[in-house]
Order: structure tokens, then sequence, then C-alpha cells
């Protein structure tokens, strides 16, 4: 682990557990949550994105997309270290890494797949848009059509999701899964930091909102919230 260049910049502590780079967004906490959920032992290092510390080259030496969340396992596949990027790709290798999770039923496991790939390439981009005209720089662009094209798609998603959850306890049922863990923090922030409940008419959406409740509820969760918020 020492020869990595990540941790030059970022020493372990513990170099025999689970290492996490993170910071407190929606796609990061989702593997913070993760782990307080699997009760996988890990380190975790809040990477500040806002002091650009994600493109320091130390970082780049394990995530080159320059993104957060990042891991690196000393004790990978085969017993062989692992780094790996993506929170979604995370979220899988930390279930089949655990057996928790995600369902060893071939069918149930590409269901539950299916649905973090489509919060990963739906939700977390669509979203992210909406914040970004809402709340944050693209609020000076006198044109609204951009901010009300995402907050259109955000409302489609969101009437998907509550839809889905008009029958189920969680996205794939009885079960608590990783595709849960996926959206949470997605949801929590749409509403809460990017303060766009009204926008996307958020309150129409009981399901979603039922779910919302009972998942941020769960203590793994809560911890998950403030692995790096601190």
């Amino acid at each position: 682990m020492s020869e990595h260049p990540v941790f030059a910049r970022w020493p372990a502590q513990h170099p025999d557990r689970l290492q996490l780079f993170s910071a407190p967004t929606p796609n990061g906490v989702k593997v913070g949550i993760m782990l307080e959920e699997c009760g996988l032992p890990y380190e975790a290092h809040r990477i500040d994105i806002m002091a650009d510390e994600s493109h320091d080259p130390a970082f780049l030496a394990l995530n080159p997309n320059g993104k957060i969340p990042a891991i690196y396992d000393p004790d990978g596949p085969s017993g062989t270290p692992l780094a790996l990027f993506e929170s979604g790709a995370i979220l899988i290798y930390l279930a089949d890494k655990t057996g928790q999770l995600l369902s060893a039923d071939p069918n149930t496991r590409y269901e539950t797949i299916q649905w973090v790939m489509w919060q990963m390439g739906g939700v977390g981009p669509m979203f992210g848009q909406l914040g970004f005209f809402h709340k944050f720089a693209g609020r000076e662009i006198e044109d609204k059509r951009p901010r009300d094209r995402y907050a259109a798609e955000s409302a489609r998603l969101l009437g998907v999701l509550d839809h889905r959850l008009a029958q189920r306890a969680w996205v794939m049922g009885d079960d608590y899964s990783i595709a849960d863990i996926s959206l949470l923090g997605w949801v929590r922030n749409l509403i809460g930091f990017y303060e766009a409940r009204e926008v996307v008419g958020f309150d129409r959406f009981a399901h979603v909102a039922r779910w919302l409740d009972v998942g941020l509820a769960r203590p793994a969760v809560q911890r998950g919230l403030e692995v790096t918020a601190a």
C-alpha cells in the first residue's frame, strides 16, 4: 500500500483496512453508507473537492477521472490490492465482497444492478443539473428553459421511482439493497441542499417521500452520511 502515490498525500493510519477517499456529496455518501451497512472495516479520507483536491496528482493516480468517491482495498480479489472508482461499481464490488445487499439470485441481481445504472445514468446527472440551474451559478441565467428542462426531467424520474415504490417497501421489494443506497443521497439532496422541493412538485410523490423517510432513519445511513462530513 505504501507504494501507491495516493498515500503520500493521504497517509493510511490503518493500512490493513479498506481505504475510502470521498466527500459528503450524493455520490460520495453512497460508499460511506454501504460500508456502514455491511460492517466492513475501513478508513476514510476526506477529499476537499472545493479546493480541487480531486485533481491532485496523488488522487489522479487512484482515479484518473478526478472524481470522488474512490477506494483502495488492500485485500482485493484473489488477495491482491484493488483501486476502484465510480460509485456504482464500488457498490457492486462491496456487495460481492461482503455477500450483502445484492441478491445472489441472477434475475434479482441483474434487476438490482439495472436500478443502480438508472440512478447513475439518469437521476444523478439530471438532479445535478437542476441543482446547478436552480441554486448555483446557473440561476443567474435569464433564460429559464435549461432549468425548466431539468426540473421536468427530474420530476419524471421521481414519478418512475414513485411508481416503482407504490407496492414495495424498497426498490427491490421487501429487501433493502444497493439500489436504495444509490438513490437515497440524491433524493435527499434534491429537496434539501438543492432546495428544489417545490420546483419538482416533490410532495405529490408520496411513495418516494415515505421511502426516503424510512431510509434516512436507518442508523447505518445516518452514520454513512457523516463519514466525510467533518
